[in-house]
Protein backbone atom coordinates (compact mmCIF):
# COMPACT_ATOMS: atom_id res chain seq x y z
CA UNK A 1 0.00 0.00 0.00
CA UNK A 2 2.62 2.04 0.77
CA UNK A 3 4.18 1.78 -2.52
CA UNK A 4 1.62 2.80 -4.14
CA UNK A 5 0.64 5.94 -2.15
CA UNK A 6 4.35 7.04 -2.71
CA UNK A 7 5.50 5.89 -6.26
CA UNK A 8 3.72 7.28 -9.48
CA UNK A 9 4.72 6.81 -13.04
CA UNK A 10 7.64 9.25 -14.43
CA UNK A 11 6.88 11.80 -16.78
CA UNK A 12 9.65 11.67 -19.96
CA UNK A 13 10.14 15.04 -20.46
CA UNK A 14 10.09 15.42 -24.42
CA UNK A 15 14.24 16.68 -25.86
CA UNK A 16 12.78 19.49 -27.85
CA UNK A 17 11.41 20.94 -24.36
CA UNK A 18 14.47 20.35 -22.83
CA UNK A 19 16.58 22.49 -25.27
CA UNK A 20 14.22 25.05 -25.25
CA UNK A 21 14.65 25.02 -21.66
CA UNK A 22 18.39 25.21 -21.74
CA UNK A 23 18.23 28.10 -24.62
CA UNK A 24 16.89 30.79 -22.12
CA UNK A 25 19.21 29.61 -19.12
CA UNK A 26 22.05 30.67 -21.39
CA UNK A 27 20.34 33.90 -22.21
CA UNK A 28 19.19 35.00 -18.93
CA UNK A 29 22.85 34.36 -17.76
CA UNK A 30 25.76 37.42 -17.08
CA UNK A 31 27.29 36.02 -20.48
CA UNK A 32 24.70 34.79 -22.48
CA UNK A 33 26.23 31.33 -22.10
CA UNK A 34 28.83 32.62 -24.46
CA UNK A 35 31.96 30.50 -24.16
CA UNK A 36 34.83 32.66 -23.09
CA UNK A 37 37.59 32.98 -25.57
CA UNK A 38 41.30 34.59 -26.03
CA UNK A 39 40.03 37.88 -27.63
CA UNK A 40 37.00 38.15 -25.45
CA UNK A 41 37.95 41.68 -23.35
CA UNK A 42 38.84 41.33 -19.33
CA UNK A 43 36.22 42.76 -17.26
CA UNK A 44 36.94 46.23 -15.61
CA UNK A 45 38.26 46.33 -12.69
CA UNK A 46 35.88 48.17 -9.63
CA UNK A 47 37.92 51.38 -8.09
CA UNK A 48 38.09 51.17 -4.39
CA UNK A 49 35.37 53.51 -2.84
CA UNK A 50 37.28 56.58 -1.35
CA UNK A 51 37.78 56.74 1.69
CA UNK A 52 34.61 59.44 3.41
CA UNK A 53 36.41 62.12 4.77
CA UNK A 54 34.09 64.55 8.03
CA UNK A 55 31.56 66.73 6.89
CA UNK A 56 33.13 70.69 6.99
CA UNK A 57 32.08 72.42 10.29
CA UNK A 58 29.06 74.83 9.74
CA UNK A 59 28.55 77.97 11.50
CA UNK A 60 25.69 79.39 12.29
CA UNK A 61 25.44 83.18 12.31
CA UNK A 62 22.64 84.66 13.63
CA UNK A 63 21.30 88.52 12.11
CA UNK A 64 21.34 91.14 14.49
CA UNK A 65 17.81 92.09 13.40
CA UNK A 66 15.85 91.57 16.00
CA UNK A 67 17.46 88.61 17.29
CA UNK A 68 19.45 91.06 19.56
CA UNK A 69 18.31 93.16 22.21
CA UNK A 70 21.67 93.61 23.73
CA UNK A 71 21.76 97.52 22.88
CA UNK A 72 18.32 98.20 24.20
CA UNK A 73 18.85 96.97 27.37
CA UNK A 74 22.35 98.30 28.05
CA UNK A 75 20.56 102.03 27.25
CA UNK A 76 17.33 100.94 29.42
CA UNK A 77 18.95 99.42 32.36
CA UNK A 78 21.17 102.93 34.14
CA UNK A 79 17.34 104.40 34.48
CA UNK A 80 15.48 101.14 35.94
CA UNK A 81 15.32 101.54 39.70
CA UNK A 82 13.85 98.96 42.35
CA UNK A 83 11.87 99.97 44.88
CA UNK A 84 11.01 99.27 48.45
CA UNK A 85 8.23 99.95 50.50
CA UNK A 86 7.02 99.78 54.00
CA UNK A 87 3.79 100.21 55.09
CA UNK A 88 1.97 99.65 58.37
CA UNK A 89 -1.04 96.82 58.24
CA UNK A 90 -2.38 97.26 61.85
CA UNK A 91 -1.29 94.74 64.82
CA UNK A 92 -0.11 91.86 64.94
CA UNK A 93 -1.35 89.27 66.77
CA UNK A 94 0.24 88.89 70.74
CA UNK A 95 1.58 85.31 69.52
CA UNK A 96 3.85 87.22 66.89
CA UNK A 97 5.65 88.57 69.94
CA UNK A 98 6.76 85.57 72.16
CA UNK A 99 7.27 87.61 75.30
CA UNK A 100 4.80 90.00 74.99
CA UNK A 101 2.04 87.99 77.10
CA UNK A 102 4.40 86.94 79.30
CA UNK A 103 5.66 90.65 80.41
CA UNK A 104 2.88 92.81 79.64
CA UNK A 105 4.56 94.23 76.17
CA UNK A 106 1.82 96.07 74.12
CA UNK A 107 1.56 94.37 70.51
CA UNK A 108 3.73 95.81 67.67
CA UNK A 109 2.32 97.21 64.48
CA UNK A 110 2.74 94.66 61.92
CA UNK A 111 5.07 95.94 58.62
CA UNK A 112 4.67 94.92 55.38
CA UNK A 113 7.53 95.61 52.56
CA UNK A 114 6.34 95.46 49.34
CA UNK A 115 9.00 95.33 46.58
CA UNK A 116 8.19 97.30 42.81
CA UNK A 117 10.03 98.72 39.59
CA UNK A 118 10.35 102.19 38.46
CA UNK A 119 12.02 104.78 36.14
CA UNK A 120 13.87 107.99 36.32
CA UNK A 121 12.20 110.29 33.74
CA UNK A 122 14.42 113.41 33.85
CA UNK A 123 17.97 114.31 35.40
CA UNK A 124 15.88 116.48 38.09
CA UNK A 125 14.92 112.78 39.95
CA UNK A 126 11.60 112.61 38.97
CA UNK A 127 10.61 108.70 39.20
CA UNK A 128 7.29 107.04 37.40
CA UNK A 129 5.69 103.97 39.37
CA UNK A 130 2.71 102.27 40.00
CA UNK A 131 0.78 103.36 42.96
CA UNK A 132 0.00 99.88 44.68
CA UNK A 133 3.52 99.76 44.95
CA UNK A 134 3.96 102.64 47.82
CA UNK A 135 0.08 102.66 48.82
CA UNK A 136 0.34 103.91 52.58
CA UNK A 137 4.30 103.22 52.58
CA UNK A 138 5.75 105.59 55.82
CA UNK A 139 8.90 104.51 54.26
CA UNK A 140 10.48 104.38 50.59
CA UNK A 141 13.91 103.54 49.16
CA UNK A 142 15.14 103.61 45.89
CA UNK A 143 17.94 101.42 44.57
CA UNK A 144 19.76 102.59 41.54
CA UNK A 145 21.05 100.27 38.98
CA UNK A 146 24.55 101.16 40.48
CA UNK A 147 23.84 99.93 43.90
CA UNK A 148 23.22 103.28 45.48
CA UNK A 149 20.39 103.94 47.50
CA UNK A 150 18.27 106.42 48.42
CA UNK A 151 14.95 107.50 49.79
CA UNK A 152 12.35 108.66 47.93
CA UNK A 153 9.51 111.45 48.76
CA UNK A 154 5.80 110.98 47.26
CA UNK A 155 5.14 113.79 45.19
CA UNK A 156 1.48 112.52 43.43
CA UNK A 157 -1.09 109.89 42.51
CA UNK A 158 -3.93 108.42 40.71
CA UNK A 159 -5.28 105.42 42.29
CA UNK A 160 -7.52 104.99 39.97
CA UNK A 161 -4.76 104.87 37.00
CA UNK A 162 -2.60 103.17 39.42
CA UNK A 163 0.21 105.77 38.83
CA UNK A 164 2.32 107.23 41.56
CA UNK A 165 5.20 110.40 40.62
CA UNK A 166 8.21 109.96 43.47
CA UNK A 167 11.37 112.11 43.48
CA UNK A 168 14.91 111.43 44.60
CA UNK A 169 18.19 113.22 45.45
CA UNK A 170 20.90 111.67 43.53
CA UNK A 171 23.73 112.81 41.37
CA UNK A 172 24.34 111.91 37.86
CA UNK A 173 21.07 109.75 37.85
CA UNK A 174 19.99 109.06 33.64
CA UNK A 175 16.79 109.17 32.64
CA UNK A 176 15.09 107.06 30.18
CA UNK A 177 13.73 108.45 26.67
CA UNK A 178 9.77 108.86 25.89
CA UNK A 179 8.78 107.84 23.20
CA UNK A 180 5.34 108.12 21.12
CA UNK A 181 3.04 105.05 22.65
CA UNK A 182 0.14 106.66 19.86
CA UNK A 183 2.74 105.12 17.20
CA UNK A 184 3.04 101.82 18.42
CA UNK A 185 1.74 99.15 16.30
CA UNK A 186 0.20 95.56 17.19
CA UNK A 187 2.70 92.82 16.57
CA UNK A 188 5.78 95.11 17.43
CA UNK A 189 8.13 93.94 19.57
CA UNK A 190 8.57 95.27 22.84
CA UNK A 191 11.00 94.54 25.76
CA UNK A 192 9.58 94.97 29.91
CA UNK A 193 12.55 95.24 32.64
CA UNK A 194 11.60 94.96 36.06
CA UNK A 195 12.42 93.49 39.32
CA UNK A 196 9.90 90.01 39.16
CA UNK A 197 10.23 87.85 42.23
CA UNK A 198 13.07 90.26 43.51
CA UNK A 199 15.61 89.08 40.68
CA UNK A 200 16.54 92.77 39.54
CA UNK A 201 16.73 94.54 36.27
CA UNK A 202 15.22 90.67 34.58
CA UNK A 203 14.28 91.49 31.16
CA UNK A 204 11.50 89.76 28.95
CA UNK A 205 10.97 90.37 25.25
CA UNK A 206 7.58 90.57 23.61
CA UNK A 207 5.30 91.75 21.02
CA UNK A 208 2.21 94.40 21.67
CA UNK A 209 -0.84 92.00 21.83
CA UNK A 210 -3.22 94.89 21.12
CA UNK A 211 -4.08 99.02 21.69
CA UNK A 212 -7.19 100.28 23.10
CA UNK A 213 -7.77 97.89 25.85
CA UNK A 214 -10.42 98.92 28.12
CA UNK A 215 -10.20 99.22 32.24
CA UNK A 216 -12.94 96.44 32.45
CA UNK A 217 -10.53 94.69 30.40
CA UNK A 218 -7.43 95.20 32.65
CA UNK A 219 -10.06 94.52 35.80
CA UNK A 220 -8.72 97.84 37.17
CA UNK A 221 -10.57 100.68 38.79
CA UNK A 222 -10.25 102.85 36.15
CA UNK A 223 -12.76 101.47 34.03
CA UNK A 224 -13.71 104.56 31.83
CA UNK A 225 -10.06 104.38 30.88
CA UNK A 226 -9.99 103.12 26.90
CA UNK A 227 -6.09 103.13 26.38
CA UNK A 228 -4.10 100.37 28.05
CA UNK A 229 -1.92 98.71 25.43
CA UNK A 230 -1.10 94.53 26.06
CA UNK A 231 1.42 92.85 25.24
CA UNK A 232 3.02 88.87 25.88
CA UNK A 233 6.57 90.13 27.50
CA UNK A 234 6.07 88.56 30.83
CA UNK A 235 5.02 90.38 33.41
CA UNK A 236 4.81 89.29 37.04
CA UNK A 237 4.98 90.37 40.19
CA UNK A 238 8.22 92.59 41.22
CA UNK A 239 7.27 94.48 37.67
CA UNK A 240 4.77 96.60 38.62
CA UNK A 241 5.53 100.28 37.81
CA UNK A 242 8.70 99.11 35.51
CA UNK A 243 9.16 100.29 31.83
CA UNK A 244 7.74 98.62 28.52
CA UNK A 245 9.71 100.17 25.44
CA UNK A 246 10.20 99.38 21.82
CA UNK A 247 13.54 98.10 20.18
CA UNK A 248 15.06 101.46 20.07
CA UNK A 249 14.70 101.85 23.96
CA UNK A 250 12.25 104.24 24.18
CA UNK A 251 9.41 103.96 26.71
CA UNK A 252 6.22 103.76 25.52
CA UNK A 253 4.34 102.58 28.95
CA UNK A 254 4.77 101.87 32.55
CA UNK A 255 3.75 97.84 33.27
CA UNK A 256 0.71 98.22 35.32
CA UNK A 257 -1.60 94.73 35.82
CA UNK A 258 -1.38 91.34 34.49
CA UNK A 259 -4.70 88.90 33.85
CA UNK A 260 -5.19 86.15 36.46
CA UNK A 261 -6.69 84.29 34.00
CA UNK A 262 -3.89 83.02 32.22
CA UNK A 263 -0.20 83.90 31.43
CA UNK A 264 1.35 86.35 28.32
CA UNK A 265 -1.34 88.64 28.88
CA UNK A 266 -0.03 91.62 30.31
CA UNK A 267 -1.15 95.80 30.43
CA UNK A 268 0.62 98.98 30.53
CA UNK A 269 -0.20 102.38 30.87
CA UNK A 270 0.65 104.01 27.58
CA UNK A 271 3.69 106.65 28.52
CA UNK A 272 1.47 109.43 26.20
CA UNK A 273 -1.10 109.41 29.07
CA UNK A 274 1.81 109.95 31.91
CA UNK A 275 3.21 112.94 29.58
CA UNK A 276 -0.28 114.14 30.00
CA UNK A 277 -0.91 114.01 33.80
CA UNK A 278 2.48 114.86 34.93
CA UNK A 279 1.87 118.13 35.43
CA UNK A 280 -1.11 117.24 37.80
CA UNK A 281 0.89 115.08 39.20
CA UNK A 282 3.89 117.37 40.43
CA UNK A 283 1.76 120.16 40.88
CA UNK A 284 -1.52 119.69 42.61
CA UNK A 285 -0.12 115.76 43.52
CA UNK A 286 -3.52 114.23 41.77
CA UNK A 287 -5.47 114.55 39.00
CA UNK A 288 -7.17 117.61 39.04
CA UNK A 289 -11.38 117.04 38.63
CA UNK A 290 -12.29 118.79 35.53
CA UNK A 291 -15.42 119.43 33.60
CA UNK A 292 -16.59 120.92 30.05
CA UNK A 293 -20.94 121.35 31.74
CA UNK A 294 -22.59 118.82 30.08
CA UNK A 295 -25.27 116.56 31.32
CA UNK A 296 -24.85 113.05 29.54
CA UNK A 297 -26.32 109.53 28.63
CA UNK A 298 -25.27 106.34 26.79
CA UNK A 299 -26.99 105.28 23.48
CA UNK A 300 -29.52 102.53 23.63
CA UNK A 301 -31.31 100.96 20.32
CA UNK A 302 -33.94 103.72 20.06
CA UNK A 303 -31.50 106.68 20.29
CA UNK A 304 -29.31 105.22 17.78
CA UNK A 305 -31.96 104.28 15.02
CA UNK A 306 -33.38 107.66 15.59
CA UNK A 307 -30.11 109.63 15.22
CA UNK A 308 -28.33 107.06 13.02
CA UNK A 309 -25.26 106.96 15.63
CA UNK A 310 -23.18 104.36 15.99
CA UNK A 311 -21.12 104.97 18.78
CA UNK A 312 -20.43 107.97 21.34
CA UNK A 313 -22.56 109.58 23.87
CA UNK A 314 -25.80 111.72 24.15
CA UNK A 315 -25.84 115.22 25.20
CA UNK A 316 -28.74 115.46 27.57
CA UNK A 317 -28.47 119.00 28.71
CA UNK A 318 -25.88 121.90 29.00
CA UNK A 319 -24.87 123.80 32.01
CA UNK A 320 -25.07 128.04 31.22
CA UNK A 321 -21.67 129.28 30.26
CA UNK A 322 -19.95 126.43 30.94
CA UNK A 323 -17.01 125.63 28.64
CA UNK A 324 -18.90 123.10 26.43
CA UNK A 325 -21.89 125.90 25.98
CA UNK A 326 -19.46 128.71 25.19
CA UNK A 327 -18.23 126.14 22.45
CA UNK A 328 -21.18 125.82 20.40
CA UNK A 329 -22.55 122.35 22.20
CA UNK A 330 -26.03 121.59 21.58
CA UNK A 331 -28.32 119.58 23.39
CA UNK A 332 -28.96 116.35 21.47
CA UNK A 333 -25.64 116.15 20.29
CA UNK A 334 -23.81 112.48 19.81
CA UNK A 335 -20.34 112.86 21.46
CA UNK A 336 -18.54 110.40 19.40
CA UNK A 337 -14.64 111.37 19.84
CA UNK A 338 -12.50 113.75 22.26
CA UNK A 339 -9.26 114.40 20.86
CA UNK A 340 -9.50 111.85 17.94
CA UNK A 341 -9.83 109.09 20.53
CA UNK A 342 -13.19 107.42 20.40
CA UNK A 343 -15.66 108.06 23.21
CA UNK A 344 -17.28 104.75 24.73
CA UNK A 345 -19.41 105.42 27.28
CA UNK A 346 -20.10 107.92 29.70
CA UNK A 347 -17.39 107.10 32.03
CA UNK A 348 -14.76 107.41 29.25
CA UNK A 349 -15.62 110.91 28.95
CA UNK A 350 -15.30 111.37 32.17
CA UNK A 351 -11.70 110.01 32.22
CA UNK A 352 -11.09 112.03 29.11
CA UNK A 353 -11.94 115.18 30.59
CA UNK A 354 -10.18 114.46 33.87
CA UNK A 355 -6.71 113.61 31.98
CA UNK A 356 -6.72 116.20 29.77
CA UNK A 357 -5.70 118.35 31.92
CA UNK A 358 -7.56 121.63 33.26
CA UNK A 359 -6.63 124.70 30.82
CA UNK A 360 -5.90 122.83 27.84
CA UNK A 361 -8.17 123.04 24.77
CA UNK A 362 -9.61 119.66 22.99
CA UNK A 363 -11.48 118.76 20.24
CA UNK A 364 -14.68 116.81 20.25
CA UNK A 365 -16.13 115.72 17.67
CA UNK A 366 -20.18 115.62 18.14
CA UNK A 367 -22.79 114.36 15.21
CA UNK A 368 -25.97 116.63 14.80
CA UNK A 369 -28.50 116.12 12.58
CA UNK A 370 -26.76 113.59 10.45
CA UNK A 371 -23.59 116.45 10.29
CA UNK A 372 -20.85 115.91 12.19
CA UNK A 373 -18.61 119.07 13.58
CA UNK A 374 -15.50 119.61 15.24
CA UNK A 375 -15.44 122.13 18.28
CA UNK A 376 -12.72 123.44 21.10
CA UNK A 377 -13.60 123.68 24.37
CA UNK A 378 -11.23 124.61 26.81
CA UNK A 379 -11.37 121.99 30.01
CA UNK A 380 -11.92 123.91 33.51
CA UNK A 381 -11.93 122.50 36.85
CA UNK A 382 -14.89 121.09 38.65
CA UNK A 383 -16.56 123.74 40.27
CA UNK A 384 -17.20 122.67 44.08
CA UNK A 385 -21.11 122.49 44.18
CA UNK A 386 -23.08 121.96 40.86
Amino acid sequence: MFRELNSRPTKRRSPVWLGLLGLLLCLSGPAGCRPLSESSPAPTPTPDPAPLSAPPEVRVVYPNVPGSFVATVKKLKPSVVSIFAKQLVGEGPRGLNIFGELFGLPNQDRVRRSLGTGFVIDAQGYVFTNFHVVQGAYEIMIQLEDGREVPATPVGADAALDVALLHIDAPQLTPVTLGDSDALEVGEWVLAIGNPFGLSHTVTAGIVSAKGRGGRDVGMRTQGYQNFIQTDASINPGNSGGPLSNTAGEVIGMNTAISAEGQGIGFAVPINMLRTILPQLKNAGRIVPAWIGVGIRELNDELRRMTGATEGIMVTELYENSPAHRAGIQPGDIIVSFNQQPVKGVEALAWMTNTAGVGNVVAIEVLRDGKRAVHQVRVEARPAIR
